[in-house]
């Protein structure tokens, strides 16, 4: 079954067709999905899908761009909600300087993603990491929060390989998604094909990032197969072997197994 290691379908972008879309995810092949929150609102919603699908998982996190909205009382909620059934990750988390100009609104981003990091620390729990045009910076806030003692996966890889080999050097995994099938991403080619297979993800972050031929459309899992494609023949093997380890891989990432999830370590 192929493995959606990263959606958003608490968006209002499904609320026309949310339930038969999800319930049409297994017959099309898609066998596990974990969404993945990006602020306090979607923090419940994302709990609520989870508690309601029985292949939906929750990553719990805020996203950089929501950081504003954190405060010590608020803070405190996040870290309780980690201990919810089915929760596998905290996320996403990280930095986005596409959108955030401001010098202080950068130094918010940061604070807020080493005190998330430290939380995944804690809880036991790995990591997604959103990075948008913050390489450096992304590095040097895991760099000082010793991410390399953290399970955990960029969100939406889309740097090169260069980069791509300074994350391997801690294990981390790569969220490949639709970006890899549109013709101007020829450094995100090279840098799957240097990526090993035991490190790719397949995700669409949906709604968003939909593949060649639906660009610019709405997302959704159902258009993962293009990203298979894609993935298989960058790596010339089949399709059938990029399902199986991706699969295996988010399996090993976020604990989860036959019988359940694995349970958090700490809070």
């Amino acid at each position: 079954m192929i493995f959606e290691s990263h959606a958003h379908y608490d968006d209002e972008a499904f609320d026309s067709d949310r339930e038969s879309l999800l319930s049409s995810l297994r017959e099309n092949g898609i066998g596990y999905v974990v969404n993945v929150a990006a602020s306090l609102e979607t923090v419940r919603t994302t709990q609520e899908l989870a508690q309601k699908w029985d292949f939906v998982y929750g990553a719990l996190g805020i996203h950089p761009s929501e950081t504003g909205s954190l405060n010590e009382g608020t803070f405190g909620w996040l870290i309780q909600q980690l201990k919810a059934p089915k929760v596998v990750a905290v996320g996403e988390i990280g930095l986005d300087y596409y959108w955030d100009k401001e010098e202080g609104i950068r130094m918010r981003q940061k604070e807020w993603f080493a005190r998330q990091l430290a939380m995944a620390k804690q809880s036991g729990l790995p990591v997604i990491i959103h990075s948008r045009d913050a390489a450096k910076d992304t590095r040097d806030v895991m760099a000082a929060q010793r991410a390399g003692e953290l399970r955990g996966v960029i969100h939406c890889f889309s740097y090169t390989k260069e980069t791509a080999r300074e994350f391997l050097e801690w294990d981390y995994y790569f969220g490949i998604g639709g970006v890899i099938t549109f013709k101007n991403a020829k450094k995100l080619r090279e840098a799957v094909e240097y990526i090993p297979m035991d490190r790719i993800l397949l995700e669409t972050d949906c709604p968003y990032l939909a593949p060649d031929p639906y660009r610019g459309k709405r997302n959704s899992s159902l258009y993962l197969p293009y990203i298979i494609e894609a993935v298989a023949q960058i790596k010339g093997i089949d399709k059938e072997e990029v399902i199986g380890r991706t699969c295996q891989n988010a399996k090993e990432l976020f604990g989860i197994h036959e019988n359940g999830v694995t349970p958090n370590n700490g809070i």
